[in-house]
């Protein structure tokens, strides 16, 4: 696959990815899990555009330049501390279709990591850089989504991640 080839794929999956957050955000009547789908579909959206303009550079220059993609999601370990936090004083409660939703997000996001893998592994060297930070974007998204999944299944407290905050620290 070559580098174009690479990025409108990506293109691809972003648009999927950013659609599927913003319908999926519609769904909750609560604010809390309608601000973290908000956030998330933002937050591919702001990849969609970043390719787009890389995919016009790559195709005026024959280059792309590589900057920094900020993201709102914390480190995998901020994460994984908070959600520890939460399991203290936690019931179990059912939170059936809401579960279901995140689970077909959490889908997505390991679908488009191994995209962004597979790219890292199979392109030249010199165009590796380029979606190598995708890669770790990718993994906070799986995390956060999982982190919900692990609230609502085990934890009883639903949709609390905000009060650890989707900004890093």
């Amino acid at each position: 696959m070559t580098l174009e080839e690479a990025i409108k794929t990506a293109i691809e999956y972003e648009e999927k990815v950013t659609d599927v957050y913003f319908e999926n955000a519609k769904k909750f009547r609560n604010p809390v899990p309608r601000k973290i789908f908000k956030v998330l579909a933002d937050e591919e959206q702001h990849h969609v555009d970043y390719l787009v303009a890389k995919l016009k550079e790559w195709q005026e220059t024959g280059k792309v330049t590589v900057e920094k993609l900020d993201t709102v999601v914390p480190d995998k370990t901020t994460i994984e501390t908070n959600v520890k936090q939460l399991k203290k004083d936690a019931d179990k409660q059912d939170f059936g279709d809401e579960v279901a939703i995140f689970k077909k997000a959490l889908k997505l996001e390991v679908a488009t990591s191994a995209f962004y893998k597979k790219m890292v592994a199979e392109l030249p060297p010199e165009d590796r850089g380029f979606f190598e930070q995708f890669v770790e974007i990718e993994e906070g998204h799986e995390a956060i989504v999982q982190a919900e999944i692990d609230a609502a299944l085990g934890l009883g407290v639903w949709f609390d991640f905000m009060e650890f905050g989707l900004e890093k620290s």
